[in-house]
């Protein structure tokens, strides 16, 4: 079982402002839960799905196993709640309901990954489920709910996905957090795709999921890079991804953390850019002025505007988080 008690003092952490890495660990293997106790990943994904065969007995014994770590792991060396979430089996599975309603005996456990998501109908299923599951318990805080895309269905319903809310309130329904981007072979099956290095035949689907995201103050989490031991190829997926709006990126490897967190934060060019439109704001609005002009580079100037100062604030709210230098500008 699951069931132990949350310490009001906690473990000296404070929340994840970054969301950067989403590494998986199956929890089929002691020795995988034990290396997660290490990983610096900003969130780690705790798999009872893909990574753990399909026999009843396999989908049991990893969540059993995966119970029994998380309540007699000591909790100062538990990785902090907001870093931990679990990928439950999908709803149309025998195994779900076993699933969530021992996973959420779990006071450390504040996000599941929900896998094929296919409508605002298995979201509803899901946040009955959470409703009933805490019953039983008395936690309190809402459980963050993650939706994978892996469907044509899916896609065609981001909008609907991406605005959905509980009926019974985000304390007792769960609230929708993030849309993530799958990278499977049913994905693939299902849409007719054909897979290339070049990953042109995704970048509508995960442009629209990263639109859909931040329409509705979502999360983008974007997919897996299969290739886990080419590097220069994920940090060029990286970049590709961070481009098309994601905040984030699934990891199947320890290896690929590293590559993920240094990818997914504004660069040192960025960071400048920034401070010297926030500097210049502060001069024009004390001159009182709206917009206002910016040197480039290459020579001349460019306006910058409300939605340009929005953006520079939000570049130096994430440096800031990833503890990067702010230069100095005047």
């Amino acid at each position: 079982m699951c069931m132990r008690t949350l310490s009001t003092a906690g473990n000296g952490k404070t929340d994840q402002a970054l969301r950067r890495s989403y590494l998986y660990v199956p929890s089929s293997s002691d020795r995988m839960l034990d290396k997660s106790l290490s990983t610096p990943s900003d969130v780690i994904i705790y798999d009872l799905e893909d990574s753990v065969p399909p026999s009843p007995h396999d989908k049991d014994s990893a969540r059993q196993r995966l119970c029994t770590f998380l309540s007699r792991t000591p909790e100062h060396k538990l990785p902090h709640p907001e870093r931990i979430a679990v990928r439950l089996n999908d709803i149309t599975t025998p195994f779900f309901e076993n699933d969530i309603f021992e996973i959420l005996k779990s006071p450390f456990v504040r996000t599941l990954v929900l896998p094929k998501i296919h409508s605002v109908r298995d979201l509803h299923h899901v946040s009955r489920a959470i409703r009933t599951s805490r019953d039983s318990t008395s936690t309190s805080f809402p459980i963050r709910i993650v939706a994978s895309v892996e469907s044509a269905r899916s896609a065609w319903n981001l909008g609907e996905i991406a605005s959905w809310t509980s009926e019974y309130g985000p304390d007792a329904g769960g609230k929708l957090g993030a849309l993530l981007k799958a990278y499977s072979d049913t994905d693939c099956a299902d849409t007719s795709v054909v897979r290339t290095p070049s990953r042109l035949e995704l970048l509508y689907v995960r442009s629209q999921i990263a639109i859909a995201a931040k329409a509705f103050g979502l999360d983008a989490i974007d997919m897996v890079c299969v290739n886990y031991k080419d590097l220069n190829y994920l940090k060029d997926e990286c970049e590709d991804g961070r481009r098309l709006g994601f905040n984030g990126k699934q990891a199947i490897h320890p290896t690929q953390v590293d590559i993920i967190h240094s990818t997914f934060v504004p660069t040192e060019k960025e960071i400048l850019r920034a401070a010297k439109i926030l500097h210049q704001m502060e001069v024009a609005h004390s001159s009182q002025k709206g917009a206002f002009g910016l040197e480039m580079e290459g020579g001349g100037k460019e306006m910058i505007d409300a939605p340009m100062l929005k953006q520079a604030e939000n570049i130096i709210r994430a440096a800031k988080a990833a503890s990067l230098e702010i230069p100095g500008v005047g």
